[in-house]
């Protein structure tokens, strides 16, 4: 017979504290929106001060590369704490538009590539390219799931089809494929450690309660959940950190420029890897100011502003950290390709990364975007480094980066009398002992914009 007893354990959780929430947050933004956020924290927090100005290059070939950007917007995230401060949230906030990489990839193309990267079956990934045609600019899917299954050519259930969404709804941004609001809400605190304090509270909030969390109806909240005005606060906090239109996240428009977030050289035959020194600015906490505080109980404003200070600044050094630690991985991952060239390239994919330095894929993916990295042979968003893997006749894998290389070889050294055809491209990789069918190098030559063979053909003057 089993008896009720006590039992007193050790373990370790990682708690999803408004600090780290901060931190993850700032880690997703490219340079030039990181910048308008520190900008507005000075001059909002008068416990902040800049210790140099940073030195944005503007028309430098060598640390700059001009892409396709969309125009920063107010965020939601940045304002947040005005929000909790004065109650007011009305469920309209519009999100961080972040800078697209230079291809412009929209969002479908963003989604579609985590498709490939993460782990889909192949009938999953039929079902999620339909799910993925339907969700709009903003994030949100579209069409119901009766329309999603008639547009796939293929006997599915409406249970293949619930997996495939959830797995989609797994994917960045975080809350992508939501088909409400109160989903797309749900998703991202979702996300949180399930230590995180008041989540729960949030979930049921985000959930059931968006109306009254809409029209500040913060007593009847607490008479109908039977909470503490605390615990409410709590889960208001983290109802309105989330972004109600994630898509807007990637989204390319107009020109802009970006800087590096990382440098590699090579030092000693040696490839080492640095955060850019340029374009974010050193914060510190103003001496003055923090002394005034000391043994002094009066001031909450100010002390609760030195707070703030220090969670930026620790959230600042924690995006150095974490952006240091997956490009070196990156780095000793490609020596070749930084060494050879695009046929070198070493198939890689987000899991291999986030198993190396103890993250989630998901975490890997967000990193990877909108980041760049300064190389000899160029600049490259983190992303440019991942590529599936393509079995081979002597078991080491091919990277699909370094077979889209060979195809352009091959077709660059063609007799432009006689292109090669898709097929033929596919039997000289087979004599170099790489499997692949005609069908994906027809896919890999229309993605480099190259024609086929018919349209190549040099054809004599009339």
């Amino acid at each position: 017979m089993l008896k009720p007893s006590l039992q007193l354990k050790l373990g370790q959780s990682l708690t999803m504290t408004p600090q780290l929430q901060q931190a993850i947050r700032l880690l997703q933004l490219p340079i030039l929106d990181l910048n308008a956020q520190i900008q507005d924290a000075l001059e909002e927090n008068i416990m902040l001060e800049m210790e140099d100005l940073p030195d944005v290059p503007r028309t430098s070939s060598e640390s700059t590369v001009e892409i396709e950007a969309i125009k920063a917007e107010d965020s939601w995230q940045t304002r947040s704490a005005e929000r909790i401060s004065d109650g007011g949230w009305n469920g309209e906030g519009r999100p961080m538009s972040e800078f697209a990489d230079e291809s412009g990839q929209s969002l479908r193309e963003h989604l579609l590539w985590q498709l490939e990267m993460e782990d889909f079956s192949p009938r999953e990934a039929v079902i999620g390219e339909a799910l993925v045609d339907a969700i709009n600019d903003d994030g949100y899917l579209t069409a119901t799931l009766d329309d999603i299954k008639a547009s796939i050519d293929a006997p599915v259930s409406a249970d293949d089809i619930e997996a495939a969404l959830m797995k989609v709804q797994n994917l960045d941004p975080v809350g992508v494929g939501a088909r409400s609001l109160s989903e797309c809400i749900v998703l991202q605190l979702k996300q949180l450690d399930v230590d995180t304090p008041a989540r729960e509270l949030a979930i049921e909030l985000a959930s059931k309660h968006l109306d009254l969390v809409a029209t500040r109806a913060h007593g009847e909240l607490r008479r109908t959940l039977r909470t503490t005005d605390e615990n409410l606060q709590d889960a208001l906090a983290l109802v309105k950190g989330c972004n109600p239109k994630p898509g807007l996240a990637v989204s390319p428009a107009a020109a802009e420029y970006v800087i590096p977030d990382v440098f590699v050289r090579k030092v000693d035959n040696r490839w080492q890897v640095e955060i850019s020194a340029t374009g974010v600015p050193r914060l510190s906490v103003n001496q003055t100011y923090a002394k005034l505080l000391r043994g002094n109980g009066d001031h909450a404003v100010l002390r609760s502003q030195l707070q703030e200070a220090r969670w930026l600044i620790r959230s600042l050094e924690i995006r150095n950290e974490t952006l240091l630690k997956v490009a070196t991985s990156i780095v000793a991952r490609q020596t070749e390709f930084l060494d050879l060239g695009d046929e070198a390239m070493k198939p890689m994919v987000l899991k291999d990364i986030a198993e190396e330095i103890g993250m989630h894929e998901s975490t890997i993916s967000r990193v990877t975007t909108n980041k760049y990295m300064h190389t000899p042979r160029g600049i490259f968003e983190f992303k440019h480094f991942f590529s599936s893997h393509l079995s081979t006749d002597t078991g080491e894998d091919q990277s699909s980066t370094s077979v889209r290389a060979k195809i352009r070889r091959l077709i660059g050294a063609e007799n432009p009398k006689k292109p090669l055809s898709d097929s033929k491209i596919a039997s000289l990789l087979a004599d170099d002992g790489i499997k692949v069918a005609r069908r994906t190098v027809a896919k890999y030559r229309e993605a480099m914009n190259i024609a086929s063979s018919s349209d190549r053909r040099e054809r004599p003057d009339r």
